[in-house]
């Protein structure tokens, strides 16, 4: 292999691995910020990982997923995945997704009495 196409190759196989990290998370533009609303039901299930928690809540007859904080930034504002079992109740505010149904942008949330600012 010629030292160009050597360098061509090397070029192309960083190119693929820097895309990597962008492909794993996203902007937050895609929420709409003036239809801001609030969901007060019992956890029905919770997804603890990164880069964003998710929590499953049941709202006007539907399954929302509303994505949290990253699991850093929730822990040290105290809120753990304890504090969020199947069957707690929570009230979650954000905004909706444009692009997902039923799905939201948690801006905060609330439970056992604690808001917990998640941006």
């Amino acid at each position: 292999m010629t030292f160009a196409r050597l360098a061509v190759a090397a070029g192309t196989l960083f190119a693929a691995f820097a895309a990597v990290p962008a492909l794993a998370h996203h902007g937050w533009g895609s929420y709409d910020t003036a239809k801001a609303f609030t969901i007060t039901a019992p956890v029905e299930h919770l997804e603890w990982v990164n880069p964003h928690a998710h929590l499953m809540l049941k709202h006007d007859g539907a399954t929302w997923e509303a994505t949290l904080a990253p699991l850093s930034r929730m822990q040290a504002r105290g809120l753990t995945q304890e504090m969020l079992k199947p069957g707690t109740i929570v009230a979650v505010h954000g905004y909706p997704s444009t692009r997902t149904a039923n799905e939201m942008r948690a801006e905060r949330i609330t439970v056992e009495g604690k808001t917990v600012e998640l941006r």
